[in-house]
């Protein structure tokens, strides 16, 4: 039976528990697992390299993603570093030149000391992802959306690109989610999470998630992600687990309150730009309407007054929390170059200091109009 996206998320891992009958996967708090003789076992030793509550998880990631493996990490910068592990001194990597300040960190600050090189380049044109590919180029580095500029890259045009060269491509899937984009099924050989945002979708479980279809790469990941051992525990498995059964339903009232949010900014007298993939005033909206089933609950914004301005207004808000993080059920607020993003101060990612990141939730959209408008008041004074 060919089942759909959200009846996947609940059901695919996740079978009823053949002794009891719970219709909820357990959480195996264990770590070591009884053996009848020395290596006779039912597929489980240790839980660092298998447990059966990070299975499940990992089966039904799989699934939404419309990959054959999945393998979970306990964050998504433990997922990212399995991936530079498959990398030797001298390899190449083509990043976009906007992502998540976490990603540029662990890259510039840790793995070019190993003797990785990378180029970061404006992947919203593919050619000049040709332009920057070398003959020791491994690896091309995606986010599209981006963290925080929310640039598209084309992910079936790059990822033409790289099978002809014999190049690795991940997608960082974490602000679309697999309800809103599914990049395996445009190209590319490896899905990269948060599921920290909108698979948890909660703000209680930090995580992290690799999905592929090939067998060579799931064989050297799955061995790196045992012999690394950045693994979640059983309960984290869990609530993450718990969390993408809800999937759908929270991704569909995400888009639909920041389509109403990014409307209602555009309208605003002292916003001067409002950055979100469904408008189409984003200069790659019909390539979100191409390659995105879901725009998602990120937005970005600019106010005329700067960042003296924005500062106020994301002090000044009550039911966007000033916070870091995001895709949660609660919206969040923040300024990416004084938060999440400073790692990329005075480098070319470096971000505008008065843009704000608005993380939309599913609370009722007349409350989040009304407090980004008390929030804004008066600031075009400043």
């Amino acid at each position: 039976m060919d089942l759909g996206f959200a009846t996947r998320a609940i059901h695919v891992g996740q079978e009823p528990d053949p002794q009891t009958g719970a219709v909820i996967v357990p959480i195996y708090q264990t770590s070591t697992y009884a053996q009848q003789e020395v290596g006779v076992h039912h597929g489980y030793e240790y839980s660092r390299s298998d447990n059966p509550t990070r299975t499940a998880l990992q089966d039904c990631l799989a699934s939404l993603e419309n990959g054959k493996y999945g393998l979970a990490f306990a964050s998504g910068l433990a997922a990212t570093t399995a991936i530079m592990l498959m990398l030797k001194s001298g390899d190449h990597v083509v990043c976009a030149d906007d992502v998540y300040g976490g990603t540029y960190r662990l890259f510039q600050r840790v793995m070019a000391d190993k003797g990785l090189t990378f180029n970061y380049v404006d992947m919203s044109d593919p050619a000049r992802v040709v332009a920057a590919l070398k003959p020791e180029t491994r690896l091309i580095w995606i986010e599209t959306p981006t963290n925080p500029l929310l640039k598209l890259v084309d992910i079936a045009a790059v990822a033409k690109v790289a099978r002809e060269r014999k190049i690795w491509t991940v997608v960082d899937n974490t602000f679309a989610s697999p309800y809103g984009q599914q990049p395996l099924d445009l190209g590319a050989d490896i899905v990269l999470h948060s599921t920290t945002k909108y698979i948890g979708g909660h703000s209680d479980v930090v995580g992290g998630a690799l999905v592929m279809s090939d067998d060579g790469l799931y064989g050297q990941l799955k061995f790196l992600q045992n012999a690394a051992g950045g693994v979640p525990g059983a309960f984290d498995s869990w609530l993450t687990l718990r969390g993408a059964k809800t999937l759908a339903l929270r991704m569909r009232e995400h888009e639909r309150n920041a389509t109403a949010v990014a409307r209602y900014l555009e309208r605003a007298s002292v916003v001067e730009k409002v950055i979100y993939p469904g408008l189409e005033s984003h200069p790659q909206h019909v390539l979100a309407r191409q390659q995105m089933r879901c725009f998602g609950g990120m937005i970005s914004i600019l106010l005329h007054g700067g960042e003296p301005a924005a500062r106020e207004m994301v002090r000044r808000t009550r039911i966007f929390t000033l916070a870091e993080s995001l895709g949660g059920v609660e919206s969040l607020i923040e300024l990416p170059a004084a938060m999440t993003h400073m790692s990329v101060a005075g480098s070319q990612l470096e971000v505008p200091a008065g843009l704000i990141r608005l993380s939309v939730g599913i609370e009722d959209i007349n409350d989040l109009l009304a407090d980004l408008d008390q929030a804004m008041a008066g600031l075009e004074k400043l």
